[in-house]
C-alpha cells in the first residue's frame, strides 16, 4: 500500500481539488486537467491523489532538472514505498547519422552515467516486483526497451540451502549480463575465489552480495556495505535481476540472424534493381560484419537497430518501453503538460526523419526504423488515465477534457497557495523611457532587499542592456543559452545573495527559476507578437514574482495586445480568489522563506580549478583525477541526501572539467 509521509495537510483549494481528482480517477474518466498555479504545492496534491486510489503511477515531465526535484520530493513523501527515477542515461549522445549534401557519415557516440543507469534498472525491477511504485521519467520514457516478459524471465532465485553446481552458478551470471572482474567489484561485475562470490548489483553501488558456497550447496547469502565490508544482513533468499536493461537469450540471437540475413538479401536485391550499388556494397559489408559478430559473440556494435527482429516484432510495430512495465490499471500524471506534451509528440518524426537517410544510402537496413521512440498516437493509446498539471493547460489538453462528462470537462482549479501569497499585480507602461524607468525600479527594490528580473526578445538588445545597467552601476548579469547548468546555478544563488541585484534573461520560462527575493518583472516589448509573447508565455513569466510578496509585473509596449489582454484578466481572476481566500481565512501573505545553498563555489574548489588550469602535462593529469574524485564522491552524497539539485550541479562541473583539455 502506498503511505504517504508529511507534517502538514492539504489546505486552500487542495483538498477540493485532491477529491475531484480521486472521484474522476475513481469513475474511470481518462483526461483530466489540474489548472495549478506556480507555488500552489501540486506535488502535494499528486501525493495525497496517488496515496487515494492506489494505483502504480507513472509522472511524466519535460526535464532532467524537474524529474530530479519531483523525485526528491515524493521521495520524501513515500519513504515506505519504490519511487524511482527514469531519464536518460546519457551525459553526451550524438546519434549515428548521414548528410548527404556533404557525404558525411556521423557515428553513434555517447557517454552513460552509471549513476542514472542503476537508477533507471531499479525502475524496471520495481515495477517487475511490486505494485507501490512511482516513477519520475523524462521523454526517455517513449524509447524503446526490453520486451517486460523476457526481462522477468531472466530473474533468478537463490536460496540458502539450495543445491547448485558453482560452475552453473557462474554463467547464469554471465548469461544475465554479469561480468567476472576479480580486481574491482564495479556495479554490474561479480568476483570468485575458491567458494566465495561476491555480486555487485547493477542497480545499486551501497553494497554487494556475497554468496558462500560449500559444496554444491548455497551456505550463506548476506548484504556487505560497500565501504566498510560489515554485514548488513543475512538472506533466507534474494532474486538476482539482469545487470542490464536489455538481455535476451541465445535462442532469440540465433532467430534474429536467419531473419537478418533475409531482409538483407531483400534489401540488397532492391538497391540493385534501382542501381544503387555504391549503397548496396556499403549495407552488404556492414551488415555482415554485425552478423558475424552475432554469430560469434551474441552480441554487436549497434545491436538495438536489430531489436525488432530479435523481439520477433513484426514491421512498423511500436517498440516496448518503459510504459509496458507497468501492470494494466496504473495512473499517469502529465507535469508541466503544455511543454511536455509537444517534447513527446516531436520525438518520433525527429528520429524517423534520420533513420530514412541512413536506410536510403545503406548504412541501415529498413528495420532500422523499428529501434524508435513511440509515435503519439501509440503514447496516448498505452495510457490509461492521464492527469495534465499545468499553470497554462495548452489547447490540446483543454480539448480531450470538453468529450468527458461534467464536471470533469473543464479544468480542476488550483490557484490558492499554503502561504497565502498572491499573484503578482501588473501595470502596462510605454516604452518611451523604459530603461531609465527600469533602473528607477531597480533602486527601489534594493532599499528593500529584493531583486528584479528583466526580459528581452534578443540577444542583442539583452547584451546592450547589461552592459548600459552596468555602466550605470547597477549590478546585473545576463543568463543566457550558452551558460552551463552549473554556472547558471551560480548566478541565480549570487542573486539571492546579493551580489547581483538583477538579471536580464531573454526566456526566463526554461530557466527552472525559484528566487523568492525577486519582487519585480520587467517584461520588454511585451506587445510583440510570437513564443515568447503569447498569453501562456506571460502567464508562465508573470507567475516567477508569485513567490513575493510584493510581486509585481511591468509589461512594457506601445498598446495593449489580446495576449497581453488575457495574461492580466487570468491573472486578475486568481489574485481574487486567492484575496478572498486570505480574508475568508484571516491569512496574511508571506514571502516564501528558502535558505541558501551553496552548491559548489567553495573557496577550496575555486583553488583546485586555478591550480588545474595553471599545470600541464602529467601535473594536469594529476590534478583533475583528484578533483574529479573528490567531486564524485561529493555527488553521491549529494544524492543520498536526497539534494538532488546540489547532485545534478556536481555532475555537470565533472562533465565540465572531463572535457576541458
Amino acid at each position: 500500500m502506498f503511505k504517504l509521509v508529511a507534517p502538514y495537510q492539504p489546505t486552500g483549494d487542495q483538498p477540493a481539488a485532491i477529491k475531484e481528482l480521486v472521484v474522476g480517477i475513481n469513475k474511470k474518466i481518462k483526461h483530466q486537467v489540474l489548472l495549478g498555479a506556480t507555488g500552489t504545492g501540486k506535488t502535494f496534491t499528486m501525493a495525497n491523489v496517488i496515496v487515494q486510489v492506489q494505483k502504480p503511477t507513472l509522472i511524466l515531465v519535460h526535464n532532467k532538472t524537474l524529474a530530479m526535484q519531483l523525485y526528491g520530493e515524493l521521495k520524501t513523501f513515500f519513504p515506505e514505498n519504490r519511487v524511482e527515477y527514469f531519464v536518460s542515461y546519457f551525459d553526451f549522445y550524438q546519434p549515428e547519422a548521414y548528410l548527404p549534401k556533404t557525404d558525411t557519415y556521423i557515428d553513434k557516440n555517447s557517454k552513460q552515467n552509471q549513476e542514472i543507469e542503476m537508477l533507471r534498472l531499479s525502475a524496471l525491477n520495481g515495477l517487475s516486483t511490486s505494485k507501490d511504485v512511482i516513477v519520475v521519467a523524462s521523454v526517455a520514457a517513449i524509447y524503446g526497451e526490453q520486451e517486460p516478459a523476457e526481462y522477468k524471465n531472466n530473474f533468478f532465485e537463490l536460496r540458502k540451502g539450495q543445491a547448485i553446481n558453482r560452475k552453473d552458478l557462474l554463467l547464469k551470471l554471465i548469461k544475465n549480463g554479469y561480468v567476472r572482474n576479480d580486481t574491482t567489484l564495479d556495479p554490474g561485475s561479480f568476483s570468485v575465489k575458491g567458494d566465495l562470490i561476491k555480486l555487485a548489483p547493477s542497480w545499486n553501488d551501497q553494497y554487494y552480495l556475497r554468496i558462500s558456497l560449500f559444496g554444491d550447496e548455497i551456505e550463506e547469502i548476506a548484504r556487505i556495505d560497500t565501504l566498510g565490508a560489515n554485514v548488513l544482513e543475512r538472506f533466507p533468499f534474494v532474486t538476482i535481476f539482469p545487470a542490464q536493461n536489455y538481455i535476451t537469450s541465445k535462442n532469440r540471437v540465433d532467430k534474429a540472424i536467419v531473419k537478418i540475413s533475409e531482409e538483407l538479401k531483400v534489401t540488397l536485391a532492391q538497391l540493385k534493381a534501382d542501381n544503387m550499388l555504391v549503397e548496396a556494397q556499403r549495407l552488404e559489408q556492414r551488415t555482415n560484419h554485425d552478423l558475424e559478430a552475432l554469430t560469434e559473440f551474441g552480441i554487436c556494435s549497434g545491436i538495438e537497430n536489430y531489436s525488432r527482429h530479435i523481439e520477433g516484432r513484426l514491421a512498423g510495430t511500436s517498440p516496448f518501453t518503459l510504459i509496458d512495465f507497468f501492470p494494466d490499471d496504473f495512473l499517469t500524471i502529465i507535469d508541466e503538460s503544455h511543454m511536455t506534451i509537444p517534447q513527446i509528440r516531436g520525438m518520433y518524426n525527429t528520429d524517423r526523419s534520420r533513420k530514412e537517410t541512413l536506410v536510403k544510402y545503406g548504412f541501415r537496413l529498413p528495420s532500422a526504423m523499428d529501434n524508435r521512440p513511440l509515435n503519439f498516437n501509440e503514447f496516448s493509446n498505452k495510457l490509461k488515465q492521464i492527469i495534465y498539471t499545468s499553470a497554462t493547460p495548452a489547447d490540446y489538453e483543454l480539448e480531450l477534457i470538453k468529450d468527458e462528462p461534467a464536471p470533469f470537462n473543464v479544468p480542476i482549479q488550483q490557484v490558492i497557495r499554503p502561504t497565502g501569497l498572491l499573484d503578482p499585480t501588473i501595470e502596462v507602461k510605454p516604452p518611451a523611457n523604459q530603461i531609465d524607468d527600469i533602473i528607477t525600479q531597480i533602486k527601489a527594490r534594493i532599499k528593500n532587499n529584493e531583486r528584479v528580473f528583466i526580459t528581452t526578445l534578443t540577444i542583442r538588445m539583452a547584451e546592450e542592456l547589461t552592459n548600459f545597467l552596468q555602466e550605470k552601476k547597477i549590478k546585473v548579469a545576463y543568463i543566457h543559452n550558452e551558460l552551463k547548468t552549473l554556472e547558471r546555478t551560480k548566478v541565480l544563488l549570487d542573486l539571492r545573495k546579493g551580489v547581483f541585484d538583477a538579471i536580464v534573461g531573454i526566456n526566463l520560462l526554461r530557466e527552472g527559476l525559484d528566487v523568492p527575493e525577486v519582487s519585480l518583472i520587467c517584461i520588454l516589448d511585451a506587445d510583440k507578437s510570437g513564443f515568447l509573447r503569447n498569453t501562456k508565455s506571460l502567464i508562465q513569466t508573470i507567475g516567477r514574482a508569485a513567490r513575493n510578496v510584493n510581486g509585481h509585473v511591468i509589461l512594457y509596449g506601445d498598446f495593449v495586445t489580446d495576449a497581453m489582454t488575457q495574461a492580466m484578466n487570468e491573472t486578475k481572476r486568481r489574485r481574487e480568489i486567492q484575496i478572498a481566500y486570505n480574508k475568508k481565512h484571516n491569512i496574511t501573505p508571506i514571502t516564501v522563506k528558502k535558505p541558501l545553498s551553496e552548491i559548489v563555489s567553495t573557496r577550496e574548489l575555486d583553488n583546485d580549478l586555478k591550480l588545474l588550469n595553471a599545470s600541464k602535462g602529467k601535473a594536469k593529469i594529476t590534478a583533475k583525477t583528484k578533483i574529479i574524485a573528490d567531486l564524485h564522491v561529493e555527488m553521491l552524497q549529494a544524492a543520498k541526501d536526497l539534494e538532488f539539485e546540489k547532485a545534478a550541479a556536481l555532475r555537470d562541473l565533472i562533465l565540465n572539467i572531463e572535457s576541458d583539455k
